[in-house]
C-alpha cells in the first residue's frame, strides 16, 4: 500500500514527546524569573543603599544642614528623590539629589502601593535583627516573606 500520513501510533509518540518536552520547560522558565527578579532586588537594594551612604556622607562634609540629635540620614526614602539645599558656602540655592526615583520591590507587586511604600525601613537606632521604622532611615529592606533560590528570606537581604 502506498498511503501517506501517520499512524496513530506515530502521533501519538509524537505528542508525548511534545508533552514531556513542555513540562521540562515550564519549571525553567518559573526559575529564570524567579532569578531575574531576585536579580533585580539586589540591584535596587544597592542603589537605594548607595544613596543612603551617599547622603550621610554629604551630611558629615557639612554639605546638609545639621542639627542637634540628628544621625545624618534621611527621614524618609523621597528625601533622596526631591533632594535637600546645599549648605555649602559655595552652592547658594543649588538642591542635592541622590535618587531620580526611588526603585520598585520587585517581590512587591502591588502596583497600588507608592514605591517609597513598598520597603520596609530600618532606622539608624534599631538592631540589625531586629528592624523598627524611626526618625530616618538607615537602611531598608524588602518586606516580602519569600523565599530566595539559595534559602534565604528576601526580607534578610
Amino acid at each position: 500500500m502506498d498511503e501517506k500520513g501517520l499512524t496513530l501510533i506515530e502521533l501519538l509518540i509524537t505528542i508525548s514527546i511534545i508533552a514531556i518536552l513542555a513540562a521540562s520547560i515550564v519549571p525553567v522558565s518559573r526559575l529564570s524569573v524567579k532569578r531575574g527578579n531576585e536579580l533585580e532586588l539586589k540591584r535596587n537594594l544597592r542603589v537605594i543603599r548607595v544613596a543612603l551612604d551617599n547622603y550621610k556622607k554629604a551630611w558629615d562634609e557639612g554639605k546638609i544642614k545639621k542639627t542637634v540629635g540628628e544621625s545624618g540620614y534621611p527621614a524618609t526614602l523621597m528625601v533622596l528623590v526631591e533632594g535637600v539645599d546645599d549648605a555649602s558656602p559655595v552652592a547658594s540655592g543649588r538642591k542635592l539629589k541622590f535618587l531620580r526615583r526611588i526603585p520598585r520591590d520587585p517581590m512587591n507587586r502591588d502596583e497600588f502601593v507608592d514605591t517609597s511604600e513598598v520597603w520596609g525601613l530600618r532606622s539608624y537606632e534599631s538592631d540589625a535583627g531586629s528592624p523598627v521604622e524611626g526618625e530616618d532611615v538607615f537602611d531598608i529592606y524588602s518586606r516580602s516573606e519569600g523565599v530566595a533560590i539559595n534559602g534565604t528570606q528576601y526580607n534578610k537581604w
